[in-house]
């Protein structure tokens, strides 16, 4: 096994992410990725749908490693509305799974005041390590 989770004793288990993993092996770094499809077009203003592209952009990179989600050791999310992460948490926790699979890394979720591209809801990053 190349990652364990890291989960102090005595702690309430997390949902939908770890508090910290350790591992061993080759590191992927996947700068952010965001909603647009591979040209670089926005097929969607919505949030949910910019979140299954952007997953979907961020598993491309990795398996140009040779990477999948199970190697993901780590993730940051940028989104534009805090307000609109937590009242659509059941639509994306839905898509997660759909894409991801039941992977569930270190996370972090910020609130940012906007993105670079002007349509952008939501900006992830990923830390991934390969056996």
């Amino acid at each position: 096994m190349t990652h364990q989770v890291l989960q102090p004793e005595g702690w309430a288990p997390p949902r939908g992410y770890a508090n910290g993993i350790a591992a061993r092996g080759t590191q992927v770094f996947v700068g952010g990725q965001i909603g647009w499809n591979a040209v670089q077009q926005f097929e969607s203003d919505d949030f949910i749908d910019q979140c299954r592209q952007t997953l979907r952009n961020v598993l491309a990179v990795l398996r140009e490693a040779g990477a999948g989600p199970e190697h993901m050791a780590r993730m940051t999310w940028y989104v534009v509305s805090r307000d609109e992460y937590n009242s659509r948490l059941k639509e994306l926790g839905t898509v997660y799974r759909e894409v991801i699979g039941k992977h569930f890394p270190a996370m972090t979720c910020v609130q940012v005041a906007a993105l670079m591209e002007a349509r952008a809801r939501v900006e992830i990053e990923v830390t991934a390590v390969v056996p």
